[in-house]
This record gives structure tokens, sequence and C-alpha cells, in this order.
């Protein structure tokens, strides 16, 4: 979340927020709290073309820390299943749509580009359902899983932003040749 300060401040409560589920966490949450926080780093520096993704080791560092995070994460929708916390697998699934859509962008900009209000709608549509997850939470009294999609729910939305306006000015691009 470059260059903005809510960006940064939720990075930072995101990281507390990890430390958190380590040391008072069911060990479901602290895996997927972890995953998903290594997940949002390699997003970020994806999306800002940082230097350490154009060199050759660190291309593959990335896939590897990539892959472990989504081992990760398949491990922890297996474990909520088994613990039978449905809102917590739910949240997991909404997730796991949520971020295939940011694959997209980054991985297909002219896809998106060229089916940019499908995109935009089927992200609004998991966003409001992560938000309707966070009212539940609050609703039955889980102040820290609220607190935490809340969290969640504004980094993943800052980094969709940056996805979706870079996908649009590729299709600005297109629209002129």
């Amino acid at each position: 979340m470059p260059g903005h300060k809510l960006g940064v401040l939720t990075f930072a409560a995101l990281a507390c927020n990890t430390v958190y589920y380590l040391v008072a966490g069911r060990s479901s949450e602290a895996l997927e709290s972890v995953a998903w926080y290594v997940l949002l780093i390699l997003f970020v520096l994806e999306i800002t073309r940082s230097r350490l993704t154009t060199w050759p080791w660190a291309r593959v560092t990335l896939r590897l820390g990539r892959a472990l995070a989504t081992l990760a994460i398949a491990a922890s929708a297996v474990l909520y299943v088994r613990e039978r916390e449905w809102l917590d697998a739910t949240n997991l699934f909404l997730w796991i749509a949520v971020v295939a859509l940011l694959e997209a962008g980054v991985r297909l900009p002219a896809v998106v580009a060229a089916h940019h209000k499908i995109f935009a709608v089927t992200a609004a549509a998991l966003y409001v359902a992560l938000g309707c997850l966070i009212v539940v939470w609050l609703i039955i009294g889980q102040w820290m899983n609220a607190w935490d999609a809340t969290l969640w729910l504004a980094a993943f939305g800052l980094l969709e932003i940056s996805v979706l306006r870079d996908a649009e000015k590729i299709s600005n691009k297109i629209k002129y040749l």
C-alpha cells in the first residue's frame, strides 16, 4: 500500500494481529494469519514492482514463499472445517476468491482491463460478503475476529484499488491503439 499512510498503519496493525494470533490464537488462526501476512508482503512487493522482483534468485524466493503461504492457507481451511469453525472457513474461502481476483489483476492486467466492470462488481460483492461476516462477528461478540477482518478488508481493499487503477491505465492505452 505504497504512498498511503493508511496502508502503512494497516500493515503495522496486521503485524500486531499476527503476533496476537501466534500467542493467543488457535493453531489454525496462527497459521492462517502468518500465511496471509506473508502473501500481503509478497503482493505489495509485486504491485510496487520492487527491485527485488527483478533479481532471478529473489523471484524464486518469492515464488517459494507464495507456494508455502498457499499451502498454509489450504491447511488452515482444512483445520477450520475439522474444528467446525464455519465463520472462519467461510471467511477464508471468500479471501481465497479475493486473492484469485488480485492474481488475475497482477498477472493478466489486459484481461482485467478488457473486463473491468465484471472484475470490479465481483470484487465489490466479495468485499460486501466479507463485511457481512464482520457484522456477524460483532453480533456474536467475537471482537478480535471482527477487528482482524476489518483490517484485512482495508489492506486488500487498498491493494485492489491499486490493481484496478493499473488495469484501467492499461485499458485506456488499449483504447488509444
